[in-house]
């Protein structure tokens, strides 16, 4: 049974109390709280993993990520040196464990995942995602953009607009967003890409998104304009309303991530990551996710050490977002 300290908090373990290497691995050393717990409608962030890469269309392996960035979680600390943010103080946050999922049925897959985050939503629970491959982003957008379609911050090398794959596939890791935007769950006006890199397999992949409204910042375009220059016009492009995270580990060079399904070389610095998330303070956040950590490509477990860090940053932009809006 979880438990609340004397202010009314879930607070991570500490390595003054546990050692980093004992205990069992959650989240950011924070509590496991399950749906089913007495203390579940206490909790303000959920922290979740999806372990399935039933979208993968080549190197699998993802379904494998949310364990190892629990596992690496043991290195996270609560106080954020860049930005002074404590996001354990700010929220009640809580590891709320893995969705169900069916390694052998897709379609079965999305429902279930939709289903475990539609309860989250329907209990005012933000979730922030460990994947799994980039379609776990469809069935958590298609829970909690049922009001009303959110804007994107969404980095990565890929678009994932694509259509169909083998001319009848519908759902894989690289179409979540385009059906996203047909399902009016994501607005695409609202949306910004960042980091585009890599040969096409046709001229005109980029087009569909770029038709629809989306801003996409290719990684040329990335350089010229810098960390803040891209961060001005993410905010220009989201605007006030409610805004989703979405961090492809493939956004950074496989120098930094080796452990992911479509690696592309000449991607951003870990750094230049930490900046940009950080730069998102200040925007209506409503959730986010990291995917795409594989861990069979990167037995160092550096990629999920990488994974657990920017789920920390975007968690500490994140708390941020959701005290302003119940100060309000």
């Amino acid at each position: 049974m979880s438990t609340l300290n004397d202010a009314g908090r879930f607070l991570p373990v500490t390595g003054m109390v546990l050692p980093r290497f004992a205990g069992i691995a959650t989240f950011m050393r924070l509590p496991y709280v399950p749906l089913t717990d007495a203390l579940i409608d206490e909790v303000e962030v959920g922290l979740v993993g999806i372990p399935w890469d039933g979208g993968t269309t080549n190197r699998a392996g993802a379904r494998h990520g949310p364990r190892q960035i629990r596992d690496l979680s043991t290195l996270a600390r609560n106080i954020n040196r860049a930005s002074g943010i404590n996001p354990f103080e700010l929220c009640n946050c809580a590891d709320l464990g893995d969705t169900p999922v069916n390694p052998v049925d897709l379609e079965d897959t999305l429902r279930r995942v939709e289903d475990f985050y539609a309860e989250l939503h329907q209990k005012n629970i933000v979730p922030l995602t460990a994947g799994g491959d980039h379609l776990v982003t469809l069935p958590v957008m298609r829970a909690i953009a049922r009001d009303q379609p959110l804007g994107m911050v969404h980095f990565d090398a890929h678009t994932d607009t694509w259509d169909r794959y083998f001319g009848n596939s519908l759902y894989t890791h690289g179409t979540p967003f385009r059906r996203a935007i047909e399902e009016g769950l994501l607005d695409p006006r609202r949306t910004i890409q960042i980091g585009i890199r890599g040969a096409l397999y046709g001229d005109s992949e980029n087009d569909w998104g770029m038709e629809q409204g989306i801003r996409i910042v290719d990684i040329d375009a990335y350089h010229r304009l810098g960390v803040e220059g891209v961060l001005k016009l993410a905010r220009e492009v989201v605007g006030d309303g409610p805004t989703y995270v979405s961090f492809d580990v493939d956004f950074l060079d496989p120098v930094y991530a080796p452990g992911t399904g479509t690696p592309e070389i000449g991607g951003a610095t870990t750094y230049e990551a930490q900046q940009l998330v950080r730069g998102l303070r200040g925007l209506n956040l409503v959730g986010g996710d990291v995917v795409e950590v594989s861990p069979p490509f990167d037995p160092s477990g550096n990629t999920a050490l990488v994974a657990m860090t920017m789920m920390f940053e975007i968690l500490c932009v994140l708390t941020d977002s959701i005290k302003r809006r119940n100060a309000r």
